[in-house]
């Protein structure tokens, strides 16, 4: 790789105008924040096509989020090798302009089939983080790259964090079609924006071409296979974002179902939610890590993890709901230690490949987790069982954090924070 300055280098990294820059950060917002303004609603417009039927609604939201995932673990390194081979700017804009049409779609979807056809398309169209990473990555200097995806990572925050309360908001008073509607029209206009204003950060005779053993989403796990010595890491952190699934994938039937919360008020509880794991993440990791370590602060943020989840399985009433915020948020320890802890066993040229098979390990636990909650809750709320068993999968969820913590514990006994402070106090 050619060094910065150099005319490679230059090749690589073309100028990008603000609108460009901005043009991707507001993509990443507005996908997110889509995303976050149907969490609330989708299952209520799932009830109303069951004619209010917990069991079915369940089961039938569960089938949508296993294939939303499914799409997503499938599509996004998919994504990624197409904008190698046609550029960047065609893809965003495909990216955008089929959200746009989904969302539409599903906001006149006449009945269950299309709406879930409507879901499908968004696993696919909305695989674009990796291809609007690939854009800043091409269109900033090594030195500021950092900076960068730590802007794009707010992006992708703050829209997951105020998407629920918006899209909780439009439905309580427009009616659950209304999100969607919105989230077409920010879109679409998104779209026709940035077709004027986004230019192709990636110059023709850097692509290469397409091979699907490069869009294989299993690829980078060979990684794992070469350094046994991550495999107690790898394996803390799919188990807690496995159980990490059964919030998004149920917590909103269960609140319907248990406390009768109606969109917005569940919107407002995931936003509360994120605005406290994001204080976390920006407020305690570097502090807590560099006063007590990595192990201490994997183990100490799954056992916050386990806390918070079996009090939301078995709180009597919506009040206790609200007081898991807090708790939940320090479960954000976890994610940036055992990332920290991994980094020391690669060396420099296998980061990436590490960071591969993390996103893997992500995607096959968003995959099956749906599932594995969301069959759970569907048996619990069957007749003959009283509403609180419905929080099965919370407890379900709780036990596998609580397991997984005093697996790390032991598991991480040979590791050392020398080199992890600086790391975590990054992250």
């Amino acid at each position: 790789m050619s060094e910065p300055g150099t005319e490679l280098d230059s090749e690589r990294t073309p100028p990008a105008g603000r609108a460009a820059v901005a043009f991707i950060f507001v993509t990443v917002l507005l996908d997110m924040m889509a995303f976050g303004m149907v969490a609330p609603v989708l299952p209520k417009l799932v009830s109303e096509f069951v004619k209010q039927d917990a069991t079915s609604a369940a089961l039938i939201y569960t089938l949508f989020n296993t294939t939303f995932a499914l799409l997503q673990f499938l599509f996004s390194p998919l994504m990624g090798s197409l904008s190698d081979r046609f550029g960047r700017r065609p893809m965003i804009l495909a990216s955008n302009l089929g959200l746009g049409l989904n969302y539409a779609l599903m906001a006149w979807a006449p009945n269950l089939g299309w709406l879930f056809l409507g879901r499908a398309i968004s696993g696919v169209t909305g695989a674009s983080y990796s291809t609007a990473s690939a854009y800043i990555a091409d269109t900033t200097s090594i030195d500021k790259r950092a900076g960068a995806f730590g802007i794009l990572g707010a992006a992708f925050g703050v829209g997951f964090m105020i998407g629920p309360a918006v899209g909780g908001g439009l439905s309580d008073f427009f009616g659950p079609r209304a999100p969607f509607i919105v989230a077409a029209a920010f879109s679409l206009l998104n779209a026709t924006y940035g077709f004027f204003v986004l230019p192709e950060s990636l110059p023709k005779t850097m692509r290469s071409r397409f091979h699907l053993r490069r869009a294989n989403p299993f690829g980078a796990l060979v990684l794992l296979r070469r350094h046994p010595d991550l495999t107690a890491l790898a394996s803390t952190q799919f188990l807690s974002t496995l159980a990490q699934v059964s919030l998004p994938s149920t917590v909103v039937l269960y609140a319907m179902y248990r406390y009768h919360w109606t969109s917005f008020t569940i919107g407002v509880a995931l936003t509360v939610v994120g605005i406290a794991l994001a204080a976390v993440q920006v407020g305690v990791v570097g502090r807590f890590v560099k006063r007590f370590g990595n192990r201490i602060a994997l183990t100490t943020g799954l056992a916050f993890g386990a806390i918070g989840l079996y009090v939301v399985g078995l709180a009597p009433n919506g009040n206790w709901f609200w007081l898991t915020a807090p708790v939940i948020a320090f479960w954000g320890l976890a994610g940036p230690s055992v990332q920290s802890m991994m980094t020391h066993h690669v060396s420099a040229h296998e980061q990436g490949l590490l960071q591969g098979a993390n996103a893997s390990l992500t995607g096959i636990a968003e995959l099956v987790g749906p599932a594995i909650f969301g069959f759970t809750f569907a048996y619990f709320v069957t007749p003959g069982h009283s509403p609180a068993a419905s929080g099965a999968p919370f407890v379900l969820a709780g036990a596998l954090l609580t397991a997984t913590a005093a697996f790390a514990y032991f598991a991480t006994r040979g590791e050392t924070d020398d080199e992890g402070d600086e790391d975590a106090q990054l992250l």
